[in-house]
C-alpha cells in the first residue's frame, strides 16, 4: 500500500470518525429516547436514538437492520467519483448532457458571486434576476437533507421567502451572509404530485444498483415524497416529510410514513389526497429512462437520483445522490440481511 493510499484511508477514518460524534451521538432526537436506549443505539452498531425508536429495535432485531454509521461507510462505495454527486452544480452540469436538469442561473463560491457565463455578479443583480423569473431556488451545493435550501421568488408586488410575504432585506442578509450556493430556476411539477401537495416540490427518489454478480444496473427501490405545510419549501423526509413507497412494478404508491413519529399516513395532513390512490404517471418509462442515464456512468455502483416529473410527463433530474440514506428504505423492513445489506457486504461496509 502506497502513502497517498494510507493517507487517504486515514483521512476517511477520520471523518467517520468525526461524523459518529456529530451526526450520531449528539443528533436530535425526535422520539424522546430514554438516554440507556439512545447509549444502546449509538454505541452497539451505531444507530441514531431516533433508529431505535422508529424501528422498534432491542439487542436482537438489531441485527436485522442497517444502522446511521453503515449508510456513512457506504458514502464511499463510488469512490473515486463521488466528489462528481457530492457537489451539486459540478454533477448538474455533467448530467445536463442527457437528461433535463434545473437551469442553473448563479454560483457563490466563497463570497464570490457569478452566473454561468462567469461574469461577476452583484447581490444588486441576483435580486433583480429573482424579481424576473419570480421564483428560484437557494441550495448549498455541499450540504444536503434539505438543509439551508430556501425558495425566493417575487409575485410583482410582494418579497417570497419560502412561500410567505418577507421584507426584501431578509433575502438581501441570506445571499449576502450565506456562501457556497447555487441560485436555480424552480421547476413546476406534474399534476399527480400537485395533488398529492401542491406547496412543495414532490421528488420521487429511485435508487439504482450495480449488482455485484452480474454487473448489470437495476432499480432497487423507489419511494415519492411529499412535503407539508410544517416543511415547506422542501420535502425532505429528514426535514418531516413524508414517505410513501413506490410500487416497483405498477408505480403506485403506499401509505406514508415519517421519520419523525410512528404514525402511517392513509391520506396527506394538509391536502386530505389518499396516498394509495395515486400512481406514478408513466412510471415504467420513468424506470426506462433512468436505467438509459446510469449506463452512461459504468464508474456508479449506486445512485440515489431525485426526479420531478414535470407538467408534460417529462423527467427532471433535481439532483443525483452517491448515497442514500438507509431510513428511508427500512421504514418497511430491514435490509441487513436483504438486498441492500448484501450489496453493502460486497464492498467491505459492513460484515
Amino acid at each position: 500500500m502506497d502513502a497517498f493510499e494510507l493517507y487517504r484511508r486515514g483521512e476517511q477514518k477520520l471523518k467517520l470518525f468525526v461524523l459518529y460524534w456529530r451526526r450520531i451521538v449528539f443528533a436530535r432526537d425526535h422520539f424522546k429516547v430514554p438516554f440507556y436506549n439512545k447509549i444502546k443505539a449509538n454505541v452497539f452498531g451505531g444507530f441514531l436514538a431516533d433508529q431505535w425508536a422508529l424501528y422498534d429495535l432491542n439487542m436482537k432485531k438489531k441485527r436485522e437492520y442497517l444502522s446511521e454509521f453503515d449508510w456513512y461507510r457506504s458514502r464511499y462505495i463510488n469512490e473515486p467519483f463521488d466528489y462528481m454527486l457530492n457537489n451539486k452544480v459540478v454533477a448538474t452540469e455533467v448530467l445536463r448532457q442527457y437528461i433535463r436538469v434545473p437551469e442553473l442561473y448563479l454560483v457563490d463560491s466563497k463570497g464570490f458571486l457569478a452566473d454561468l457565463d462567469g461574469r461577476p455578479i452583484t447581490v444588486d443583480d441576483a435580486m433583480a434576476l429573482i424579481r424576473a423569473k419570480g421564483d428560484a431556488i437557494l441550495k448549498p451545493f455541499g450540504k444536503g437533507k434539505g438543509n439551508g435550501v430556501h425558495r425566493m421568488g417575487h409575485d410583482g408586488e410582494s418579497w417570497l421567502l419560502d412561500s410567505k410575504p418577507a421584507e426584501e432585506t431578509g433575502l438581501r442578509r441570506i445571499l449576502e451572509k450565506e456562501h457556497d450556493w447555487y441560485l436555480s430556476e424552480t421547476v413546476r411539477q406534474h399534476a399527480y404530485a400537485d395533488r398529492l401537495y401542491d406547496k412543495t416540490v414532490n421528488t420521487i427518489r429511485i435508487i439504482t444498483m450495480k449488482e455485484p454478480s452480474t454487473g448489470q444496473f437495476k432499480v432497487f427501490f423507489a419511494v415519492q415524497r411529499v412535503g407539508t405545510s410544517a416543511t415547506v419549501p422542501v420535502d425532505n423526509a429528514s426535514q418531516g416529510g413524508l414517505v410513501c413507497k413506490i410500487d416497483l412494478d405498477t408505480g403506485r404508491l403506499s401509505h406514508a410514513k415519517s421519520l419523525h413519529n410512528s404514525n402511517t399516513y392513509e391520506n396527506h395532513p394538509d391536502s386530505g389526497t389518499r396516498f394509495d390512490e395515486v400512481v406514478v404517471p408513466d412510471w415504467q418509462q420513468l424506470k426506462d429512462e433512468i436505467l438509459a442515464l446510469v449506463s452512461h456512468f459504468p464508474y456508479l455502483h449506486f445512485v440515489a437520483w431525485d426526479v420531478v416529473k414535470l407538467p408534460d410527463g417529462t423527467n427532471c433530474i433535481i439532483e443525483a445522490n452517491t448515497s442514500s440514506g438507509v431510513n428511508i428504505i427500512q421504514l418497511w423492513g430491514g435490509q441487513r440481511r436483504g438486498e441492500l445489506g448484501d450489496f453493502y457486504r460486497h464492498y467491505g461496509v459492513i460484515k
